[in-house]
């Protein structure tokens, strides 16, 4: 007969974590081949489809990390684990993370994942936190296998229905992941009251912020297709000197070049303002009545590439304005070479002319106030 004011027995929590590890060691390094293995279809995707991001990271879940998670208590019995199964329960063993510059790049991130792999789950935590009045910051996680037209090959084939998790973040929600994770504030009901107002405070600092560099983005891109679009028409004058407005219209005039980098537009526009150049409309003032071929033969006896050739074009424009405004003027190298440059481009008869954009300035400017 048992007593029935007997204590049930206890549920060992540190044999039962003990065991877990035990059992994940020996799928460790499969779980992190898993992991490799779906970074790198992420990376090539992500390629195709021109989708810039600021990392991927892939990881097996550590060892450790794995034991405490299968200790954990259940949230309806304390007294049992909540994973009776860890190996087979615990979802994250393998798992990537995409982090973002931009908000509106997570939705094409979903795209691509619902694309290359079939997607198990869908969680986004930042509706989940709204729903449970609970702060924190927004993070977007996906449980995903590998397409059957993978694993079909041999080497995939040993993923066939693995799990992987993804989480996707931009740069600004991983900052906050990471805080919120050292600080270990794991429930809102425990955590002091004024720390919890200023986590509410930076919480939305950084929505807000999201927001705005998406925004400025937005912005950006809006004035890139703008200037492309006056470029094309030839209307110039509010064209601001930017190193994709300047690409547009090199690529118009000069003809397109691919060997040029991004660097070398945004050097040349920079080199511009220098030079006191404040729209397009000024610079092809300046350049328009030159031939960008016959001034690359005449100084290297063949035709240089498209940034060279323009800075041939402004040397002949605006004479020795160019050798005294440019940045490297007091280089022992640099006014020799080009006063010779000049020298030569002279003695073959081109007129060098003395455009000043900056004189252009005052004299719009004193016409202005006459009026």
């Amino acid at each position: 007969m048992t007593d029935a004011t007997q204590e049930p027995v206890k549920f060992d929590f540190a044999r039962h974590e003990q065991a877990a590890v035990s059992d994940y060691l020996r799928v460790v390094s499969y779980n992190a081949d898993l992991a490799e293995s779906a970074k790198r279809i992420a990376e090539e995707a992500l390629k195709r489809r021109g989708i810039r991001v600021h990392s991927i990271e892939a990881r097996a879940k550590d060892p450790a990390s794995f034991g405490r998670k299968a200790a954990k208590p259940s949230k309806n019995d304390p007294n049992r684990p909540m994973y009776s199964n860890p190996l087979e329960q615990i979802t994250d063993k393998a798992a990537i993370r995409i982090i973002t510059f931009f908000p509106r790049t997570i939705r094409e991130i979903d795209e691509m994942l619902q694309a290359e792999y079939k997607v198990v789950e869908h969680f986004d935590k930042g509706e989940s936190l709204i729903e449970e009045e609970r702060f924190g910051y927004q993070s977007v996680h996906y449980l995903i296998t590998l397409e059957n037209i993978r694993t079909s090959l041999p080497e995939y084939e040993r993923f066939t229905n693995a799990l992987v998790e993804v989480q996707v973040r931009t740069i600004l929600q991983h900052t906050w992941a990471e805080i919120e994770h050292d600080i270990q504030y794991k429930s809102s009901a425990t955590i002091p009251r004024d720390i919890k107002r200023r986590f509410m405070s930076l919480a939305g600092l950084l929505e807000i912020a999201d927001r705005e560099f998406q925004a400025i983005q937005d912005a950006d891109r809006e004035l890139t297709v703008r200037a492309e679009t006056l470029v094309s028409a030839g209307k110039l004058a509010t064209v601001e000197v930017t190193a994709s407005s300047l690409k547009a219209y090199l690529d118009k005039v000069l003809g397109t070049d691919g060997r040029m980098s991004d660097f070398s537009y945004d050097w040349i526009a920079r080199l511009l303002l220098r030079l006191g150049f404040t729209s397009l409309e000024q610079v092809d003032q300046c350049v328009s009545r030159y031939d960008d071929d016959k001034l690359s033969r005449l100084v290297d006896g063949t035709r240089q590439g498209q940034i060279t050739r323009f800075e041939y074009m402004l040397l002949a424009g605006m004479g020795n304005k160019f050798i005294q405004r440019h940045p490297w003027q007091h280089e022992p190298w640099f006014g020799p070479r080009w006063q010779g440059i000049l020298d030569k481009l002279s003695s073959a008869g081109i007129a060098i002319g003395w455009y000043d954009p900056q004189q252009i300035e005052l004299s719009q400017a004193e016409l202005e106030n006459r009026e």
